[in-house]
């Protein structure tokens, strides 16, 4: 019988903290070892599972070495800071992560790819399967329509998100353009304002709606002559999320360092 993978969550008093708890405590192949959290959140000390109505008989601490260091892999869905901290401690202590964060700089990626050379990384914009199959439809997509086609990406969250335009979106736009032939640094238009001109042919534009508690919602439109086509993704939960970096902790079981995303997890490569 297979021992279920031990995981440390990182940022368990937040909203996707709680739900990563959750969905741990009710996984059979998933042993929830670990939770913590900065000094002085609310619930320091209180067991994990304690808003989701469930009792984990883990409790919040806010040694982050010490969580990590007890379990099998870390789960981390904070700020890029955060994570980069964390990653640190879990190189050392050769555990595998899985890093749902987004908003990294060029630097901050570098270091996540650097510490893949000593522990196996999952690291994906969105952990969600559906949005993962997204992201092939948009392959294909752009092929099809790779002329005539103006190329517009909408994404919408909650007003506490700290980073625009999501990772989710950025995702999409960098497959899209790859599909194309076109490098997303040089292409894409990030919101636009006063006279700006007759668009250009070759753009991908990003909008970006934050309010109230949107969980997630993206859009990608091909607006051709007549014709729009709009591939769309709505997250009504953060469960998906959840459940996806799960499996991505089931796939890092065992495997050698190295550095994987959501596409890898699913077999999608």
């Amino acid at each position: 019988m297979v021992s279920p993978v031990r995981v440390a969550i990182a940022g368990a008093s937040g909203r996707m903290g709680r739900m990563l708890a959750e969905a741990a405590a009710k996984d059979k192949d998933i042993a929830l070892a670990a939770a913590f959290d900065r000094p002085g959140s609310a619930l320091m000390g209180r067991d994990a599972g304690e808003l989701a109505g469930i009792s984990t008989g883990i409790l919040i601490q806010n040694d982050a070495a010490a969580a990590i260091n007890a379990a099998d892999c870390l789960i981390d869905f904070t700020r890029p800071e955060g994570t980069l901290n964390h990653l640190e401690h879990a190189v050392r202590l050769g555990k595998s992560v899985v890093i749902g964060t987004t908003g990294f700089d060029p630097a901050g990626k570098a270091a996540i790819a650097e510490a893949a050379r000593t522990v196996p990384i999952v690291f994906a914009p969105n952990m969600a399967v559906g949005v993962n199959a997204v992201f092939r439809l948009l392959n294909v997509a752009a092929q099809i329509l790779s002329e005539g086609y103006d190329i517009e990406i909408i994404e919408a969250h909650h007003r506490f998100k700290a980073d625009a335009p999501s990772g989710t979106a950025l995702r999409m736009g960098e497959v899209v353009a790859q599909a194309l032939g076109r490098n997303l640094s040089q292409c894409a238009i990030y919101g636009r304002e006063g006279q700006t001109g007759e668009r250009k042919a070759e753009t991908i534009g990003f909008s970006t709606i934050r309010g109230g508690d949107i969980v997630g919602d993206h859009t990608v439109l091909f607006a051709g002559i007549g014709e729009r086509i709009e591939i769309t993704h709505k997250g009504g939960s953060r469960m998906p999320y959840a459940l996806g970096a799960l499996k991505a902790a089931r796939f890092l079981a065992g495997r050698a360092p190295g550095l994987f995303d959501m596409q890898d997890v699913l077999g999608l490569r």
